[in-house]
């Protein structure tokens, strides 16, 4: 699902949309699995023209549900609504299903960007993006974003260019040819 463009300035484009990389989504993954197959072994080894059989099949199938809906979908959900726009004047951060939480950080904010990656994530292309930035609420961590190394290189790129548009001083590395 594209950002809203309707959020965005007159001259403001969307350069990466991102959410967390696909790995957070392995144990909600595994859990939809270990549910499904509790729920298999439980029906086959319900004691079949018992009484209380309709009972038991309705609340294995209850417990299953909610037990998919909690584990499963709910982790799927607050994936698909994280986002992590970077656009040519701010990056925007917004979270959340039922309560929302937004945080835009300009450009010309930012002080400073670092990522960190462990091995796991170096195999999976993920990290851990860490944005400081001047004003209150400092720093920003974003966790588990794909390809967090190159992420961090766009970021900076879009740093120098939004200096540049705005005419501001941005210093460059020293040129032994001056």
């Amino acid at each position: 699902m594209p950002y809203p463009e309707k959020l965005l300035a007159e001259d403001e484009e969307i350069v990466e949309h991102l959410h967390p990389h696909w790995l957070t989504l392995l144990p909600a993954i595994c859990w939809f699995l270990l549910v499904c197959a509790g729920t298999g072994v439980a029906l086959a080894f319900l004691p079949a023209g018992h009484t209380a059989h309709q009972a038991l099949l309705l609340a294995v199938l209850v417990l299953a549900l909610l037990l998919v809906l909690w584990l499963t979908v709910g982790p799927l959900t607050r994936w698909r609504s994280t986002h992590y726009v970077f656009t040519t004047h701010r990056v925007l951060i917004r979270r959340g299903v039922l309560k929302h939480v937004g945080r835009d950080i300009a450009l010309s904010r930012i002080s400073d960007v670092a990522y960190e990656q462990t091995l796991l994530d170096r195999i999976f292309a993920a990290g851990t993006l860490r944005i400081e930035s001047a004003g209150e609420h400092g720093q920003e961590t974003l966790v588990d974003l794909p390809h967090a190394n190159e992420v961090q290189q766009t970021l900076n790129q879009l740093i120098d260019h939004d200096s540049e548009r705005r005419g501001g001083y941005y210093p460059r590395a020293y040129d032994s040819s001056d």
